[in-house]
């Protein structure tokens, strides 16, 4: 397993293939695993927002995953977009990528971020790393609705 070292982690405005590629194979994911209502995840246009910046993590001129923020405000954030390409599952690319970005949050000034991921087995993972990094179950935020397919988490920075 390579170490998250090794990991080119950098700002990305979603032009190239690769990074394309894995939004939609993103997205994919979570119409597979979610209700359509259900499916927050963001396409390429929403990303490229000047209110959103994504980051791509690349190991050994591959990407390894991506990951966002979007700035709600001047002191919040919400966590988008985390997808870890198959190659890289398990070895640690998740997680380089949320700590990058909640340093990065914090070096903007901002106090808190939120993210809405799925509540089944699916999203195990997901919810088990979020949880690892401080991340605690809330309630709805936002323009979110309560719904039993999603699970909403926060962390003060």
């Amino acid at each position: 397993m390579a170490a998250p070292e090794d990991l080119d982690i950098r700002v990305d405005d979603l032009t190239g293939e690769a990074s394309v590629a894995l939004v939609r194979q993103h997205l994919a994911g979570m119409h597979e695993l979610s209700p359509a209502e259900s499916v927050h995840a963001l396409g390429v246009a929403q990303l490229q927002e000047p209110s959103v910046t994504v980051w791509s993590a690349w190991r050994g001129g591959e990407l390894a995953g991506i990951g966002a923020l979007a700035f709600l405000g001047d002191t919040d954030g919400e966590l988008k977009s985390m997808r870890v390409a198959a190659a890289h599952l398990g070895t640690g690319v998740g997680r380089a990528i949320l700590r990058h970005i909640l340093t990065d949050a914090r070096s903007r000034g901002l106090t808190r971020v939120w993210l809405e991921t799925g509540s089944d087995a699916g999203f195990l993972a997901a919810r088990t790393l979020y949880a690892s990094e401080g991340f605690i179950e809330c309630p709805a935020f936002g323009d979110y609705l309560p719904d039993p397919a999603s699970t909403f988490m926060t962390r003060a920075l």
